[in-house]
């Protein structure tokens, strides 16, 4: 079922138009990526409070991957998430694959089972000289 045709009137807020779109999970986020530049309108840097229109290339950087949106709906209210990619058309280059190095360098460096707490002390030394490369 496809989503109802917006208003032709209907203006809508940068940061609205992304957490709508499903592009960052809350609204406050979207405006903290806007306010950092991580978000371009037809290759300019936007603002939040930047109205959305129709036709407009919207360039999302997450991380080492830019999502490259053209909106092709204006939507101000939440739509279901299967509905949500209805409201853009998606042009961006496929995922880049993290290394395995890379992989290994994001995990955390000691695996410590769940509740088992803060290490003690002689658990502490016994890290450091580990990370140190002591025998």
């Amino acid at each position: 079922m496809p989503l109802p045709p917006a208003d032709s009137d209907l203006e809508v807020r940068l940061d609205k138009w992304l957490q709508v779109a499903r592009m960052f999970k809350t609204r406050t986020k979207a405006t903290d990526a806007c306010n950092r530049g991580q978000v371009r309108i037809d290759g300019n840097d936007a603002k939040p409070h930047k109205r959305v229109s129709i036709g407009d290339r919207i360039e999302v950087d997450k991380g080492d991957w830019t999502r490259i949106l053209e909106v092709k709906v204006l939507r101000d209210k939440p739509v279901p998430k299967a509905k949500a990619a209805d409201l853009y058309e998606d042009h961006s280059p496929p995922k880049p694959q993290l290394d395995p190095l890379e992989k290994l360098m994001r995990q955390a460096p000691v695996r410590r089972e769940r509740g088992s707490g803060r290490p003690t002390k002689k658990e502490r030394r016994e890290i450091e000289r580990f990370r140190r490369g002591d025998d």
